[in-house]
Protein backbone atom coordinates (compact mmCIF):
# COMPACT_ATOMS: atom_id res chain seq x y z
CA UNK A 1 0.00 0.00 0.00
CA UNK A 2 1.49 3.44 -1.27
CA UNK A 3 1.40 6.56 1.04
CA UNK A 4 -0.82 8.77 -0.90
CA UNK A 5 -2.51 11.64 1.87
CA UNK A 6 0.89 13.78 2.84
CA UNK A 7 2.97 15.04 -0.55
CA UNK A 8 4.48 18.58 -0.69
CA UNK A 9 2.70 21.42 0.43
CA UNK A 10 3.55 23.29 -2.86
CA UNK A 11 1.82 22.59 -6.52
CA UNK A 12 4.39 19.95 -8.28
CA UNK A 13 5.99 21.46 -11.07
CA UNK A 14 6.20 19.55 -14.45
CA UNK A 15 9.24 16.52 -14.30
CA UNK A 16 12.89 16.60 -15.76
CA UNK A 17 12.42 14.98 -19.27
CA UNK A 18 15.48 14.33 -21.58
CA UNK A 19 13.76 15.96 -24.81
CA UNK A 20 14.53 19.65 -23.29
CA UNK A 21 17.35 20.26 -25.51
CA UNK A 22 20.50 21.21 -24.45
CA UNK A 23 19.91 20.13 -20.95
CA UNK A 24 21.76 18.29 -18.73
CA UNK A 25 18.91 15.67 -18.70
CA UNK A 26 19.11 15.41 -22.49
CA UNK A 27 22.89 15.08 -22.39
CA UNK A 28 22.40 12.13 -19.60
CA UNK A 29 19.95 9.89 -21.72
CA UNK A 30 21.59 10.07 -25.12
CA UNK A 31 25.34 10.37 -24.16
CA UNK A 32 25.87 9.28 -20.74
CA UNK A 33 23.71 5.95 -20.31
CA UNK A 34 24.62 4.62 -23.28
CA UNK A 35 28.25 4.89 -22.39
CA UNK A 36 27.58 3.32 -19.42
CA UNK A 37 25.71 0.06 -21.21
CA UNK A 38 28.77 0.26 -23.46
CA UNK A 39 30.92 -0.07 -20.55
CA UNK A 40 29.52 -2.87 -19.38
CA UNK A 41 30.03 -4.78 -22.03
CA UNK A 42 33.95 -3.74 -21.69
CA UNK A 43 34.40 -4.50 -17.69
CA UNK A 44 32.82 -7.80 -17.77
CA UNK A 45 33.13 -11.28 -19.47
CA UNK A 46 29.45 -11.38 -20.42
CA UNK A 47 28.14 -13.99 -23.68
CA UNK A 48 27.46 -12.36 -27.29
CA UNK A 49 24.15 -12.89 -26.66
CA UNK A 50 24.26 -10.60 -23.82
CA UNK A 51 26.81 -8.01 -25.34
CA UNK A 52 24.77 -7.60 -28.33
CA UNK A 53 21.57 -6.72 -26.19
CA UNK A 54 23.48 -3.91 -24.39
CA UNK A 55 24.87 -2.67 -27.73
CA UNK A 56 21.48 -3.01 -28.55
CA UNK A 57 20.24 -0.76 -25.56
CA UNK A 58 22.80 1.92 -25.85
CA UNK A 59 21.95 2.71 -29.94
CA UNK A 60 18.21 3.12 -28.91
CA UNK A 61 18.22 5.38 -25.90
CA UNK A 62 18.67 8.80 -27.95
CA UNK A 63 15.72 7.89 -30.35
CA UNK A 64 14.39 4.95 -29.19
CA UNK A 65 11.62 3.09 -27.87
CA UNK A 66 11.59 2.12 -24.20
CA UNK A 67 12.11 -1.94 -24.57
CA UNK A 68 9.97 -4.17 -22.15
CA UNK A 69 11.34 -6.88 -19.30
CA UNK A 70 11.70 -10.33 -20.60
CA UNK A 71 11.88 -13.47 -18.86
CA UNK A 72 12.56 -11.41 -15.64
CA UNK A 73 12.36 -13.25 -12.55
CA UNK A 74 13.58 -10.66 -10.23
CA UNK A 75 11.41 -9.68 -6.90
CA UNK A 76 10.43 -6.22 -8.37
CA UNK A 77 9.18 -7.83 -11.83
CA UNK A 78 5.49 -7.88 -11.36
CA UNK A 79 5.83 -3.92 -9.24
CA UNK A 80 7.61 -2.69 -12.32
CA UNK A 81 5.22 -4.30 -14.50
CA UNK A 82 2.95 -1.89 -12.90
CA UNK A 83 5.29 1.00 -13.40
CA UNK A 84 5.87 0.62 -16.89
CA UNK A 85 2.05 0.34 -18.07
CA UNK A 86 1.82 4.00 -17.85
CA UNK A 87 4.90 4.64 -20.62
CA UNK A 88 4.58 1.75 -23.09
CA UNK A 89 4.93 2.70 -26.68
CA UNK A 90 7.27 5.97 -25.02
CA UNK A 91 10.36 7.51 -26.71
CA UNK A 92 13.28 6.99 -23.71
CA UNK A 93 13.68 10.81 -24.23
CA UNK A 94 9.56 11.57 -23.43
CA UNK A 95 9.56 10.12 -20.14
CA UNK A 96 10.23 11.67 -16.64
CA UNK A 97 14.25 11.24 -16.54
CA UNK A 98 14.36 9.35 -12.60
CA UNK A 99 11.88 7.09 -14.26
CA UNK A 100 14.14 6.16 -17.63
CA UNK A 101 17.56 6.36 -14.88
CA UNK A 102 15.93 3.56 -12.80
CA UNK A 103 14.38 1.55 -15.19
CA UNK A 104 17.71 1.70 -17.31
CA UNK A 105 20.04 0.03 -14.54
CA UNK A 106 16.84 -2.48 -13.79
CA UNK A 107 16.84 -3.23 -17.52
CA UNK A 108 20.67 -3.75 -17.41
CA UNK A 109 20.43 -6.29 -14.60
CA UNK A 110 17.03 -8.38 -17.07
CA UNK A 111 19.58 -8.18 -19.47
CA UNK A 112 22.56 -9.70 -17.64
CA UNK A 113 20.49 -12.48 -16.57
CA UNK A 114 21.24 -11.12 -12.62
CA UNK A 115 18.37 -12.81 -10.95
CA UNK A 116 18.65 -15.95 -12.28
CA UNK A 117 21.57 -17.49 -10.49
CA UNK A 118 19.87 -21.26 -10.99
CA UNK A 119 20.81 -20.20 -14.57
CA UNK A 120 24.12 -17.88 -14.80
CA UNK A 121 26.30 -16.76 -11.89
CA UNK A 122 25.02 -13.83 -10.55
CA UNK A 123 27.33 -10.85 -11.35
CA UNK A 124 27.34 -7.24 -10.18
CA UNK A 125 27.95 -5.77 -13.84
CA UNK A 126 29.42 -2.48 -11.66
CA UNK A 127 31.83 -4.40 -9.59
CA UNK A 128 34.99 -3.49 -11.39
CA UNK A 129 34.20 0.53 -10.41
CA UNK A 130 33.33 -0.41 -7.15
CA UNK A 131 36.16 -2.46 -6.51
CA UNK A 132 38.92 0.10 -8.35
CA UNK A 133 37.33 2.91 -6.22
CA UNK A 134 37.85 1.54 -2.93
CA UNK A 135 41.47 0.49 -3.96
CA UNK A 136 42.42 4.10 -5.21
CA UNK A 137 41.56 5.70 -2.11
CA UNK A 138 43.07 4.07 0.34
CA UNK A 139 45.83 6.51 1.11
CA UNK A 140 42.94 8.92 2.03
CA UNK A 141 41.65 6.38 3.93
CA UNK A 142 44.12 5.58 5.97
CA UNK A 143 44.54 9.30 6.89
CA UNK A 144 40.65 9.96 7.80
CA UNK A 145 40.43 6.62 9.68
CA UNK A 146 43.65 7.99 11.89
CA UNK A 147 41.68 11.15 12.24
CA UNK A 148 38.83 9.17 13.33
CA UNK A 149 40.55 7.50 15.84
CA UNK A 150 42.10 10.35 17.56
CA UNK A 151 38.60 12.09 17.59
CA UNK A 152 36.88 9.19 19.07
CA UNK A 153 39.59 9.00 21.98
CA UNK A 154 39.57 12.89 22.28
CA UNK A 155 35.57 12.92 22.89
CA UNK A 156 36.01 10.47 26.44
CA UNK A 157 37.97 13.33 27.82
CA UNK A 158 36.70 16.26 25.77
CA UNK A 159 32.90 16.38 25.42
CA UNK A 160 32.81 19.41 23.27
CA UNK A 161 35.08 18.08 20.73
CA UNK A 162 32.00 16.12 19.72
CA UNK A 163 30.75 18.70 17.61
CA UNK A 164 33.74 19.69 16.15
CA UNK A 165 34.65 15.98 14.78
CA UNK A 166 30.77 15.75 14.12
CA UNK A 167 30.88 18.88 11.61
CA UNK A 168 34.14 17.60 10.31
CA UNK A 169 32.81 13.57 9.62
CA UNK A 170 29.55 15.51 7.87
CA UNK A 171 31.47 17.25 5.63
CA UNK A 172 33.52 14.25 4.56
CA UNK A 173 29.95 12.34 4.60
CA UNK A 174 28.58 15.22 1.90
CA UNK A 175 31.75 15.65 -0.57
CA UNK A 176 32.50 11.68 -0.13
CA UNK A 177 34.07 10.66 -3.10
CA UNK A 178 35.31 14.35 -4.41
CA UNK A 179 37.51 13.77 -1.06
CA UNK A 180 40.86 13.45 -1.44
CA UNK A 181 44.14 14.39 0.09
CA UNK A 182 44.24 18.62 -0.60
CA UNK A 183 41.83 18.18 2.37
CA UNK A 184 44.32 17.52 4.70
CA UNK A 185 47.16 20.04 3.23
CA UNK A 186 46.16 22.57 6.05
CA UNK A 187 46.90 20.20 8.61
CA UNK A 188 50.52 19.41 8.85
CA UNK A 189 51.45 17.61 11.83
CA UNK A 190 48.23 19.41 13.74
CA UNK A 191 45.27 17.34 12.43
CA UNK A 192 42.72 18.86 14.97
CA UNK A 193 41.67 22.00 13.31
CA UNK A 194 40.10 20.42 10.48
CA UNK A 195 40.75 23.52 8.15
CA UNK A 196 38.78 23.44 4.91
CA UNK A 197 37.76 26.85 3.97
CA UNK A 198 37.88 26.03 0.07
CA UNK A 199 34.99 22.89 1.07
CA UNK A 200 33.18 25.46 3.03
CA UNK A 201 32.86 27.85 0.36
CA UNK A 202 31.26 25.53 -1.99
CA UNK A 203 28.26 24.51 0.62
CA UNK A 204 25.33 26.75 -0.61
CA UNK A 205 23.34 25.90 2.72
CA UNK A 206 25.14 24.58 5.69
CA UNK A 207 23.13 23.25 8.44
CA UNK A 208 26.10 21.10 9.88
CA UNK A 209 25.90 22.83 13.22
CA UNK A 210 22.05 22.46 13.69
CA UNK A 211 22.67 18.30 13.18
CA UNK A 212 25.52 18.35 15.37
CA UNK A 213 23.83 20.03 18.26
CA UNK A 214 20.80 17.97 17.22
CA UNK A 215 22.76 14.80 17.51
CA UNK A 216 25.38 15.84 20.84
CA UNK A 217 22.38 16.94 22.97
CA UNK A 218 19.33 14.66 21.91
CA UNK A 219 21.08 11.38 22.92
CA UNK A 220 19.11 9.99 20.02
CA UNK A 221 18.48 6.13 20.48
CA UNK A 222 18.12 5.43 16.56
CA UNK A 223 19.36 7.35 13.47
CA UNK A 224 18.65 6.12 9.25
CA UNK A 225 20.93 6.74 6.73
CA UNK A 226 19.69 6.56 3.20
CA UNK A 227 22.76 5.87 1.35
CA UNK A 228 24.48 6.31 -1.70
CA UNK A 229 27.69 5.38 -3.30
CA UNK A 230 30.00 2.63 -2.43
CA UNK A 231 34.11 3.28 -2.77
CA UNK A 232 35.39 5.98 -0.04
CA UNK A 233 32.47 7.40 0.01
CA UNK A 234 30.56 4.73 2.09
CA UNK A 235 34.25 4.58 3.88
CA UNK A 236 33.37 8.67 4.87
CA UNK A 237 29.70 7.56 5.91
CA UNK A 238 31.29 4.23 7.94
CA UNK A 239 33.44 6.62 9.81
CA UNK A 240 30.55 8.96 10.59
CA UNK A 241 28.50 6.21 11.62
CA UNK A 242 31.06 4.18 14.00
CA UNK A 243 31.89 7.70 15.53
CA UNK A 244 27.74 8.14 17.10
CA UNK A 245 28.02 4.27 17.90
CA UNK A 246 31.18 4.40 19.51
CA UNK A 247 31.04 7.90 20.99
CA UNK A 248 27.81 6.58 22.36
CA UNK A 249 25.63 9.66 20.71
CA UNK A 250 23.21 7.12 19.38
CA UNK A 251 22.28 4.05 20.61
CA UNK A 252 21.71 2.50 17.13
CA UNK A 253 22.08 2.93 13.30
CA UNK A 254 20.02 1.80 10.14
CA UNK A 255 21.82 1.93 6.88
CA UNK A 256 19.32 2.11 3.94
CA UNK A 257 20.69 0.20 0.88
CA UNK A 258 20.11 -0.97 -2.34
CA UNK A 259 18.60 -4.38 -3.23
CA UNK A 260 20.40 -4.54 -6.13
CA UNK A 261 23.41 -2.67 -8.22
CA UNK A 262 21.84 0.56 -9.68
CA UNK A 263 23.38 4.15 -10.76
CA UNK A 264 26.88 2.23 -11.40
CA UNK A 265 28.19 2.89 -7.50
CA UNK A 266 25.12 2.70 -5.19
CA UNK A 267 26.11 0.89 -2.23
CA UNK A 268 24.22 -2.95 -1.32
CA UNK A 269 24.82 -4.58 1.48
CA UNK A 270 27.47 -6.79 -0.15
CA UNK A 271 28.96 -3.96 -0.94
CA UNK A 272 29.32 -2.60 2.94
CA UNK A 273 30.73 -6.26 3.44
CA UNK A 274 32.85 -6.02 0.83
CA UNK A 275 34.40 -2.76 2.42
CA UNK A 276 34.80 -3.69 5.42
CA UNK A 277 36.55 -6.84 4.49
CA UNK A 278 39.17 -5.00 2.39
CA UNK A 279 39.53 -2.67 5.32
CA UNK A 280 40.71 -5.15 7.71
CA UNK A 281 42.42 -6.55 5.00
CA UNK A 282 44.78 -3.71 5.23
CA UNK A 283 48.48 -3.72 6.60
CA UNK A 284 47.14 -0.34 8.78
CA UNK A 285 46.84 -0.63 12.46
CA UNK A 286 44.64 2.49 12.12
CA UNK A 287 42.68 1.21 9.36
CA UNK A 288 41.67 -2.37 11.24
CA UNK A 289 40.75 -1.43 14.22
CA UNK A 290 38.41 0.93 12.42
CA UNK A 291 36.91 -2.24 10.31
CA UNK A 292 37.42 -4.42 13.99
CA UNK A 293 34.97 -1.98 15.56
CA UNK A 294 32.03 -1.86 12.53
CA UNK A 295 32.21 -5.49 12.60
CA UNK A 296 31.53 -5.45 16.37
CA UNK A 297 28.68 -3.04 15.71
CA UNK A 298 26.69 -5.49 13.07
CA UNK A 299 27.77 -8.52 15.75
CA UNK A 300 25.89 -6.65 18.51
CA UNK A 301 23.09 -5.21 16.20
CA UNK A 302 23.73 -1.36 16.84
CA UNK A 303 24.48 -1.26 13.18
CA UNK A 304 21.66 -2.54 11.14
CA UNK A 305 21.78 -3.35 7.69
CA UNK A 306 18.60 -3.02 5.44
CA UNK A 307 17.64 -3.60 1.93
CA UNK A 308 14.13 -2.52 0.30
CA UNK A 309 13.04 -2.39 -3.28
CA UNK A 310 11.43 0.92 -2.38
CA UNK A 311 14.80 2.28 -3.06
CA UNK A 312 15.35 0.98 -6.53
CA UNK A 313 11.91 2.13 -7.29
CA UNK A 314 11.26 4.78 -9.61
CA UNK A 315 8.98 6.35 -7.38
CA UNK A 316 9.11 9.63 -5.68
CA UNK A 317 9.82 9.82 -1.71
CA UNK A 318 6.48 10.77 -0.59
CA UNK A 319 5.02 7.57 -2.21
CA UNK A 320 7.18 5.41 0.11
CA UNK A 321 4.85 3.03 1.42
CA UNK A 322 3.43 2.94 4.43
CA UNK A 323 5.22 -0.05 6.11
CA UNK A 324 8.24 1.87 5.54
CA UNK A 325 7.23 5.03 6.20
CA UNK A 326 6.74 3.34 9.70
CA UNK A 327 9.72 2.53 9.90
CA UNK A 328 11.35 5.25 9.83
CA UNK A 329 9.14 7.02 12.16
CA UNK A 330 10.85 5.67 15.06
CA UNK A 331 14.31 7.28 14.25
CA UNK A 332 15.76 10.48 15.58
CA UNK A 333 16.75 11.74 12.41
CA UNK A 334 17.11 10.39 8.65
CA UNK A 335 20.10 11.06 6.80
CA UNK A 336 19.75 11.26 3.39
CA UNK A 337 22.52 10.51 1.36
CA UNK A 338 23.41 12.19 -2.41
CA UNK A 339 22.16 13.45 -5.85
CA UNK A 340 20.15 10.99 -6.60
CA UNK A 341 17.85 10.37 -3.06
CA UNK A 342 17.64 14.12 -3.29
CA UNK A 343 16.52 14.09 -7.01
CA UNK A 344 13.68 11.57 -5.68
CA UNK A 345 13.01 14.26 -2.21
CA UNK A 346 12.04 16.64 -5.12
CA UNK A 347 10.04 13.79 -7.25
CA UNK A 348 13.08 15.62 -9.74
CA UNK A 349 10.78 18.29 -11.22
CA UNK A 350 11.05 21.48 -11.99
CA UNK A 351 11.05 23.24 -8.64
CA UNK A 352 11.31 27.35 -8.35
CA UNK A 353 15.28 27.15 -6.81
CA UNK A 354 14.44 29.31 -4.36
CA UNK A 355 11.01 27.44 -3.14
CA UNK A 356 11.53 26.03 0.68
CA UNK A 357 12.78 22.96 1.24
CA UNK A 358 10.68 21.97 4.18
CA UNK A 359 7.86 22.88 1.96
CA UNK A 360 8.62 20.04 -0.44
CA UNK A 361 9.79 16.89 2.04
CA UNK A 362 6.85 17.64 4.88
CA UNK A 363 5.77 14.86 4.13
CA UNK A 364 8.75 12.78 6.49
CA UNK A 365 8.21 11.17 9.24
CA UNK A 366 11.06 12.74 11.37
CA UNK A 367 13.47 14.99 11.26
CA UNK A 368 15.63 15.10 8.00
CA UNK A 369 19.04 16.44 6.63
CA UNK A 370 20.10 15.93 3.32
CA UNK A 371 23.71 15.59 2.12
CA UNK A 372 23.96 16.39 -1.17
CA UNK A 373 26.62 17.55 -3.97
CA UNK A 374 24.62 18.74 -7.13
CA UNK A 375 24.87 16.91 -10.03
CA UNK A 376 21.80 17.40 -11.73
CA UNK A 377 19.34 20.40 -12.94
CA UNK A 378 17.30 19.80 -9.56
CA UNK A 379 17.90 22.52 -6.46
CA UNK A 380 15.65 24.44 -3.71
CA UNK A 381 16.03 26.53 -0.56
CA UNK A 382 18.73 28.66 -2.18
CA UNK A 383 18.54 32.43 -1.49
CA UNK A 384 18.47 34.13 -5.42
CA UNK A 385 21.57 36.09 -4.75
CA UNK A 386 23.66 33.18 -3.79
CA UNK A 387 22.25 31.69 -6.77
CA UNK A 388 23.13 34.94 -8.64
CA UNK A 389 26.92 34.77 -7.77
CA UNK A 390 27.83 31.32 -7.96
CA UNK A 391 26.36 31.10 -11.48
CA UNK A 392 28.83 33.49 -12.59
CA UNK A 393 32.15 32.32 -11.09
CA UNK A 394 30.83 28.86 -12.67
CA UNK A 395 28.64 27.79 -15.16
CA UNK A 396 28.16 24.27 -14.79
CA UNK A 397 27.40 24.76 -11.11
CA UNK A 398 24.31 22.57 -11.22
CA UNK A 399 25.86 19.40 -12.33
CA UNK A 400 30.11 19.63 -11.90
CA UNK A 401 29.49 18.03 -8.45
CA UNK A 402 31.73 21.15 -6.75
CA UNK A 403 29.12 22.22 -4.86
CA UNK A 404 27.44 21.31 -1.80
CA UNK A 405 24.34 21.60 0.26
CA UNK A 406 23.40 20.00 3.98
CA UNK A 407 19.78 21.21 4.73
CA UNK A 408 18.25 20.02 7.63
CA UNK A 409 14.43 19.82 8.25
CA UNK A 410 13.08 19.45 11.77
Amino acid sequence: MVNSYKVPKLPLPPSLLASEVGSFTEFTVTQRMPEIARRVIVENNFSPEINTRLERLATELPTGYLQPLVNDTGADFPAWDTYLKFYKGQRWIDIPWFFAETYFYRLILEITHYFRPGIWQTVDPFQLQKSQGLEASLDSTILLCTQGNKWLEESKIDVPLNQTALIALLYFSLWGNRVDLSLWSAFEDDRSRFDIQNQLAHILVNDASQISELLTLSQGDRIDFVLDNAGFELVCDLCLVDFLLSSNLVNQVYLHLKPHPTFVSDAMIKDVHDTITFLAATSHQQVTSFAQRLEEHIASGRLVLSEDYFWTSPLAFWEIPNYLKNELSNTSLIIVKGDANYRRLLGDRHWNITSRFADIVCYFPAPMVALRTLKSEVAVGLKSEVVEKVAKSDHSWLTNGQWGVIQFVA
